[in-house]
């Protein structure tokens, strides 16, 4: 279980990190990409066909991505939430390849000096070195790099790119692939199912601990570009593992979309941690879908850190299948001027005594506009299930908005659900304290804001909270366009 009271190294240490460093410059640089004059804007079936011959699919996954493109073509827009009618399909290049090499280098040496020099400015290789275990890399549609520990590998722990999971181990990738998210979700599922190029592929087999995060680093670097990675994870009966995904973009002024697509099979006594921090740049409609099934005794753990896009809409998923299943969600969201972030979490609890717990917390400045949405039903299966949610807003200026929309639904009358939603703006009086003490009022509003964001952010690994807290003092300075 997700313990905020906990304070882990993440609160203690320096944050003289790898990401210490990270600024305006390091997120906004951009690589040329002449390799893009290949490539055309838009959907087609034709498209969809290339994409899967191009990556040398089985016949089966060819009809599950024409038949998910049919559903994408049917399937309206989302008639709730933020207006995503701006979003001009025509105008995104699906399909794009900065580096012609299947399966990715195997050596970070061999990567492609320019490509190469963006993800060593984001601290990957360093990252890598330091804290984790395993590391994936891609850049545009393409994963261009994966490595894991020998020791790992010994134990049957697969982490590789999801497109050569496909050609080596085709049976598993067939029967969990879409299970948990299938194509006719809703639009942007279907579109997924259709366009879906990269990602990662976890197996972790039963009673296997992986004791070092694993890691993948998604990074869209031309303009208007598409990206939809498929993160398919299979955790096996008594294992554990903490995977951790980063994103970012630079900013062109022109729309740009994510929608990824994430499946987490936890089973029975299974343990496993999903940490997130997604900063794509404003251009970027982030519509991405993160879902997992918990068998008997498992548990699962969602901790994301959400900001940086023009729009978001993200709602981490858990199915509690089985009894005693447990699933804890944490998250922040950020949301500047001319950004919507739409984020929250989706509980479905079908087995007895299932639990899970929920704590989200939202910061709106610069009239950024701040939702939390969720939606929690608990089935007439669930007998004495236990859910409990927490969502804290902060609102930093008078023209910022901040939103609650709980949708709660109880079928079993031994459940027991609480919800608490708090809203506030700085205290006046916190603030007047600090700068009594010499602190400038810039540095003490910040002190307060990593206050309010502590009991999430110290859940990262310490290399990670620090760049979360990097993020959001750049985020205070309105140092992200």
């Amino acid at each position: 279980m997700i313990d905020p009271t906990v304070k882990s190294e993440a609160g203690t240490k320096s944050e003289k990190g790898i990401f210490a460093r990270l600024n305006r410059d390091t997120l906004d640089h951009s690589d040329p990409s002449d390799y893009m004059e290949k490539f055309k804007k838009g959907i087609s079936p034709q498209l969809v066909a290339h994409i899967s011959k191009d990556k040398e699919e089985p016949e089966w996954m060819l009809h599950q991505r024409m038949k998910a493109y049919e559903n994408f073509t049917r399937i309206p827009l989302p008639n709730w939430g933020p207006n995503l009618e701006a979003l001009n399909f025509d105008e995104i290049c699906f399909f794009a390849k900065a580096a012609d090499k299947k399966g990715g280098y195997e050596s970070w040496d061999k990567v492609p000096a320019y490509i190469k020099n963006t993800f060593d400015r984001l601290g990957i290789p360093e990252a890598e070195k330091k804290v984790l275990a395993g590391v994936g890399a891609q850049y545009e549609s393409e994963v261009i790099y994966h490595s894991l520990e020998n020791e790992l590998k010994e134990q049957g722990v697969l982490f590789l790119d999801m497109d050569l999971a496909l050609q080596k181990h085709h049976d598993l990738v067939q029967k969990y692939f879409m299970k948990c998210v299938p194509a006719t979700d809703h639009k942007f599922s279907a579109l997924h199912g259709a366009v879906w190029s990269g990602g990662t592929f976890l197996y972790v087999p039963s009673g296997v601990k992986v004791k070092k995060p694993l890691q993948a680093y998604f990074r869209m670097n031309a303009m208007n570009m598409g990206q939809f990675e498929h993160t398919l994870i299979i955790v096996e009966e008594g294992a554990e593992a903490h995977y951790i995904e980063g994103c970012s973009a630079p900013k062109y002024g022109s729309n740009a979309l994510h929608a990824g697509c994430v499946e987490v099979f936890v089973s029975k006594g299974a343990k496993f941690r999903y940490s997130s921090v997604e900063n794509w740049s404003k251009d970027t409609y982030n519509l991405n879908t993160k879902r997992a099934i918990i068998e008997e005794g498992g548990t699962m753990e969602w901790v994301g850190g959400n900001m940086g896009s023009g729009v978001t809409m993200l709602y981490p998923c858990s199915i509690l299948k089985g009894r005693n299943a447990r699933a804890d969600h944490l998250g922040i969201a950020f949301a500047n001027a001319g950004q919507i972030q739409d984020t929250g979490a989706r509980v479905l609890h079908l087995g007895e005594n299932t639990g899970s717990k929920i704590t989200m917390k939202s910061i709106s400045k610069g009239g950024g506009h701040s939702i939390y949405r969720s939606d929690i039903r608990i089935a007439k299966t669930a007998k004495n299930a236990i859910s409990q949610i927490e969502c804290d807003a902060l609102i930093l200026d008078p023209i910022s908005v901040s939103d609650t929309f709980p949708n709660i639904k109880v079928d079993n009358n031994s459940a027991t659900v609480s919800h608490e939603a708090r809203v506030g703006r700085l205290n006046e009086e916190d603030i007047f304290y600090l700068t009594s003490r010499g602190i400038e009022k810039a540095q003490a509003e910040a002190m307060i804001v990593n206050g309010f964001i502590s009991p999430i952010v110290r859940e990262l690994p310490l290399e990670y909270a620090v760049e979360m807290n990097r993020l959001i003092e750049l985020e205070m300075e309105n140092s992200i366009g």
